[in-house]
């Protein structure tokens, strides 16, 4: 870790203009928190090493079985807690989904001071303004894990198989489907399937009850 980890996530949030933002104005701070973390944790190509998020200071990652979370199907989520963010992960799903979902809370941390505020003109109702925060989470989680000069540099060197991509930048075939559409090397769905199909962790940014479990491995590591 090239910078002191106590600054990472203060010089992430300084990224955030304090307005509500538009959808592409939102997308873009994401992207670029992403490409400032891969260069505060000096990770420069595939596969990212998540597990260092779990290093930083007052941020502390479980990993738990899916009968001890708070709602069935649910990924992870993040929490204060005791002076500490809390992430929790579940530890029933496959290590590329772990690793993606470690990635999408870290973007609801840096967000919390903000949240009231950034997302505030996403949607016309709350469930619609926090399925919008979910997917610009999501964006953050494929920015970090398959950055976009990443994915193109591999691209030109003629790795322009789906299979092939994922297994070297450590996510789901279905995840690299998504970011290779999304940055334009494969056709597009429609708006209203671009994301479907990646599973939406439930939030829970304000529970003041601990949650209580044993130290896991994370299984997260690149």
């Amino acid at each position: 870790m090239n910078e002191h980890p106590q600054s990472i996530i203060r010089q992430l949030r300084s990224l955030m203009p304090t307005r509500p933002l538009e959808e592409h104005e939102a997308r873009g701070v994401a992207e670029r928190q992403a490409i400032k973390l891969l260069e505060l944790l000096g990770q420069h190509e595939p596969s990212v090493n998540v597990s260092l998020i779990a290093e930083l200071p007052r941020l502390e990652v479980k990993v738990k079985r899916s009968q001890h979370l708070t709602a069935s199907g649910t990924s992870g989520f993040a929490q204060w807690s005791r002076g500490r963010w809390l992430v929790v992960v579940n530890r029933d799903d496959a290590p590329t989904r772990r690793r993606f979902t470690l990635s999408h809370e870290f973007k609801h941390v840096l967000d919390h001071p903000f949240v009231s505020v950034i997302y505030s003109n996403l949607g016309e109702n709350e469930d619609e303004r926090n399925d919008m925060t979910e997917r610009i989470c999501d964006y953050f989680a494929g920015c970090l894990l398959m950055p976009r000069n990443w994915i193109k540099r591999a691209w030109a060197n003629g790795v322009q198989d789906q299979a092939t991509l994922a297994a070297m930048f450590d996510v789901s075939e279905m995840a690299m489907a998504v970011r290779l559409r999304q940055i334009g090397l494969t056709e597009p769905r429609t708006r209203h399937a671009r994301f479907r199909g990646i599973a939406r962790p439930v939030r829970s940014y304000f529970r003041k009850a601990p949650v209580t479990t044993q130290p896991a491995a994370y299984g997260l590591a690149a």
